[in-house]
């Protein structure tokens, strides 16, 4: 519903402030983030990380592979073809906005990318919980399965907080382990174009794992987290509000219909691929 209302007022109204939009938006996202650190075991994300780490490795490895041949075979713009492979294979609007300047993306190839992942998000958060309850999948499997098959951490903590408090806590520590993929990539990236360029660390991701210790080892902080968590799952519905409000028919329109197909068939293959070997390896 904030997705939805964020879009309608988009459609309607227009954002009165779209520069503090882009601004607010990761501020928010990783302070909502951290917040929710404080309601995770730590020993319980290790294994969740642990469980999740091959299948992140696969599907990473297969998205940038197939991206790249899509790419050729559309006849794409390598630029474009690499943000869009990155953005679904990774944490997608972050990883795109880490390799830009490595690759020296111009302006207009980030914005292809970008809303060719912001758009397949808005229809992953309302479609992912119907299909995960028609295949019956648990707590643990939706989460993982957000966690690999969805783009951007805001909306995959936004599915997985509709499907169940389980879910969202396994998500959210799957995506932001895959999200650490986004370092050894750039540095792989910037040697073999020989860019000497400098690499982001996301240290959003760091904070989240001390919340966690904090959580685990401290009886006060423990306490004190259940508040903490309400109120990061209420910026997190903030963050899904005010990404809504940047959607709109001019951005869906600068697109174009080559990067959306590449988009839409990586994010079919990455889903369909996780969910099969989620299913079948009773992940």
């Amino acid at each position: 519903m904030a997705l939805l209302s964020g879009i309608v007022l988009s459609q309607t109204l227009g954002h009165p402030f779209p520069f503090f939009n882009r601004r607010a938006i990761p501020l928010l996202l990783q302070l909502s983030i951290i917040g929710l650190g404080f309601g995770i075991n730590l020993y319980d994300a290790a294994e969740v990380g642990k469980e999740g780490f091959w299948l992140t490795v696969i599907t990473i490895v297969a998205t940038l592979g197939v991206g790249w041949l899509a790419g050729k075979w559309l006849k794409l713009n390598k630029n474009i073809s690499l943000l869009i492979a990155v953005g679904t294979a990774i944490c997608g609007g972050s990883a795109i906005a880490a390799i830009s300047p490595i690759v020296d993306a111009k302006e207009e190839e980030m914005t292809m990318a970008l809303g060719t992942v912001f758009v397949l998000n808005a229809i992953a958060l309302i479609i992912f919980p119907i299909f995960g309850h028609a295949f019956e999948l648990s707590q643990s499997q939706f989460g993982v399965w957000s966690a690999i098959a969805i783009h951007d951490t805001s909306s995959v903590v936004g599915a997985a907080q509709t499907f169940g408090h389980e879910a969202l806590k396994i998500a959210t520590t799957v995506k932001l382990g895959r999200a650490l993929w986004i370092v050894p990539l750039s540095l792989v990236i910037a040697i073999a174009l020989k860019k000497d360029k400098k690499v982001k660390f996301p240290y959003f991701i760091l904070l989240f794992v001390v919340a966690m210790t904090f959580n685990t080892f401290s009886t006060q902080v423990h306490s004190i987290g259940t508040w903490i968590v309400p109120v990061a799952k209420k910026g997190m519905t903030l963050t899904l509000f005010l990404i809504g409000t940047g959607l709109s028919l001019s951005s869906i329109k600068m697109v174009g219909t080559k990067p959306l197909l590449l988009g839409i068939g990586l994010w079919l293959l990455i889903a369909v691929v996780s969910l099969a070997l989620i299913i079948y390896t009773s992940l």
